[in-house]
């Protein structure tokens, strides 16, 4: 390689990073404020339409419901002997079950998070990791272990599956 060329590259490499540093802040600029340009709706008070108080009576019942949900499950703990019965072929052959619901606020995270890593093929451990480490849904945490699988209506299956464990157990 000539001198010459080299002198065209080495410019033309500093041009562009020149050019990058000059117009990087500009475009993440506009990319933040496009982002946080949400548009927000204006409530006028005392304003109610027949639409947004049937929105609020559906959900006051599915509080309600959630709530009733959480007192049937509350009856059994993460650690029951039950419990771990009824999940033990859930889990890979071999797997402790005392050290495997340890961190789980409920018999019922504990369940779906077992039932989704069965039903999906997905690594208890990093199911379980996901959720309880990183903070994510199991949805969430379904998709970004496996993203070809639809995360919602599997973390649906699973949360059903485990739901009705616990009630044939509660009950």
């Amino acid at each position: 390689m000539t001198i010459g060329k080299m002198t065209a590259l080495s410019l033309g490499l500093v041009g562009g990073f020149a050019l990058g540093v000059w117009t990087g802040p500009h475009i993440t600029e506009r990319a933040d404020r496009d982002a946080s340009a949400v548009h927000d709706t204006v409530a006028i008070p005392g304003a109610r339409d027949e639409a947004t108080a049937a929105r609020e009576a559906r959900n006051s019942n599915r509080a309600a419901a959630a709530r009733a949900a959480a007192a049937r499950t509350a009856r059994v703990d993460v650690s029951a002997p039950a419990l771990h019965d009824r999940l033990k072929p859930v889990l890979n052959r071999g797997a402790d079950l005392a050290i495997a619901a340890e961190g789980f606020r409920s018999a019922e995270q504990f369940a779906t998070i077992a039932h989704a890593a069965r039903n999906t093929d997905v690594p208890f451990v990093l199911l379980k990791h996901r959720v309880l480490n990183e903070g994510k849904s199991v949805a969430a945490a379904i998709r970004e272990s496996k993203p070809d699988a639809n995360a919602a209506v599997e973390a649906s299956l699973a949360r059903a599956q485990a739901r009705s464990d616990i009630a044939s157990i509660a009950g």
